[in-house]
């Protein structure tokens, strides 16, 4: 069969999709980009927040209708396995429902399809589930490599513990033999990612075990830079900060979602971290390495957040100076604990909120990006933008989510290419430069 996959949501949905092209193509399938001539469509769909929901359910209408007639709709990923009964009831059109755990099955299930809709659901495996290696694109310079799956952690918010399970280390073994692969196949950007990359190796080893793996992956002769996203406040030890300071692969950037600053609502959202402990790792981080990049995400309008904790957060971002920084309005998901909480904030106050802390880091990221004007940094190109034009990202920079270099270069540059750029101007998101 020839069968597309459109994947929605986050860099571990991305992965799945992968995995699933990978073990289909061992089948004897072959992965696709035209509908036209497609006998199968699998929507991968997110289903975290409400605007992630409604982005999956448009995406799997749209393909409904595009599609021909004898193409068969399958749908995948989060929002298929946390609403399996409502989709399979309100959602006629698709043919087969599939859960996040089912990945492995697709073959035998296309295999046996009798022409009747079907739905299949499987209960997560009690350890990391290896699976054969996943079907990579074009440009392999940049590649994510999941560490682990599932939560643990208890937030009032969230859904993925329900969804995925309870928290699974991947040995460190597989993880390197998967490295050294992707390093194969050109990857020169590792891109550790989980649910939560810093509790990786307490269930497999008995102790929190990402600075080993981590060291270990440094040393991979071909891989040049290892980033490391989705990180707990609380869980980032002295011995991580000591391996990413001494270790020259590790980018100076790290991924911790903290999500608020007010000790109140941080102990609602079920939380470990307070604002004291937040502003002590963020300190230890720039001590170790003072050009480090943070990247946090917050959330506002949480239940119970008044003026008085929004006034504080913005304080707080103003003080702390993140060099890179998202925020989300509160989704009031269902089946969490949150749901249920007295004081729900009123949607347009979360999204004035909100745009107002996006406004705030608009000032900070432009100063940021201001400082480096004159700087000589390594750009990692990503494709051209014009004649002699390309753009790229720092080590500063993960892919899709932060700042872009522009710059002119006077040799033909490939993607993949980690070349030397000075910086001459600056804008709040973005860096323009010319290749020395």
């Amino acid at each position: 069969m020839k069968i597309i996959i459109e994947t929605l949501g986050c860099p571990k949905n991305v992965n799945d999709s992968e995995v699933a092209a990978g073990i289909l193509e061992r089948a004897g399938h072959e992965i696709t980009d035209g509908l036209a001539a497609a006998d199968a469509v699998i929507v991968n769909t997110c289903g975290f927040i409400n605007d992630a929901k409604k982005e999956s359910i448009d995406k799997i209408f749209e393909v409904a209708q595009d599609k021909n007639e004898n193409t068969l709709l399958i749908v995948s990923g989060c929002l298929s396995e946390r609403y399996k009964e409502e989709l399979y009831k309100q959602m006629p059109e698709v043919d087969i429902f599939l859960g996040v755990n089912d990945y492995a099955n697709l073959p035998v299930i296309l295999e046996k399809y009798s022409g009747k809709r079907e739905k299949h659901f499987s209960d997560y495996e009690k350890v990391f589930c290896e699976v054969a290696q996943r079907k990579l694109g074009r440009d392999v310079y940049s590649a994510t490599i999941k560490i682990a799956e599932g939560c643990d952690n208890s937030c009032a918010y969230c859904v993925i513990p329900s969804i995925r399970g309870a928290y699974r280390s991947r040995a460190r073994e597989d993880i390197i033999k998967e490295a050294r692969f992707l390093a194969e196949q050109g990857c020169k950007e590792l891109i550790l990612i989980a649910q939560d990359v810093t509790a990786y190796g307490m269930d497999l080893y008995g102790e929190f075990a990402l600075a080993g793996l981590v060291k270990d992956l440094c040393q991979i002769e071909k891989i040049q830079w290892i980033r490391l996203m989705y990180c707990y406040e609380d869980r980032i030890t002295d011995e991580l900060i000591e391996i990413m300071r001494t270790q020259p692969k590790v980018c100076k950037y790290i991924d911790i979602p903290i999500q608020h600053c007010d000790d109140k609502i941080l102990k609602a959202m079920g939380r470990r971290s307070t604002q004291k402990s937040i502003e002590n790792t963020i300190q230890k981080l720039r001590d170790a390495m003072p050009e480090i990049h943070i990247r946090t995400t917050l959330i506002t309008g949480f239940p119970g957040e008044g003026k008085e904790e929004f006034e504080a957060l913005l304080n707080f971002i103003e003080e702390m100076k993140f060099e890179r920084l998202g925020v989300f309005a509160y989704s009031k998901e269902e089946g969490t604990p949150a749901a249920s909480m007295k004081n729900q904030v009123r949607s347009n106050t979360k999204e004035m909120r909100k745009n107002s802390l996006l406004l705030k880091q608009l000032d900070i990221s432009l100063a940021h990006n201001t400082k480096k004007i004159g700087q000589t940094l390594s750009v990692l190109v990503e494709g051209e933008d014009g004649e002699n034009t390309y753009m790229g990202r720092t080590m500063y920079d993960a892919p899709e989510i932060d700042n872009s270099v522009i710059f002119t270069a006077h040799k033909n540059c490939k993607p993949g290419d980690i070349i030397n750029v000075k910086i001459i101007d600056a804008f709040d998101y973005d860096l323009v430069g010319e290749e020395i």
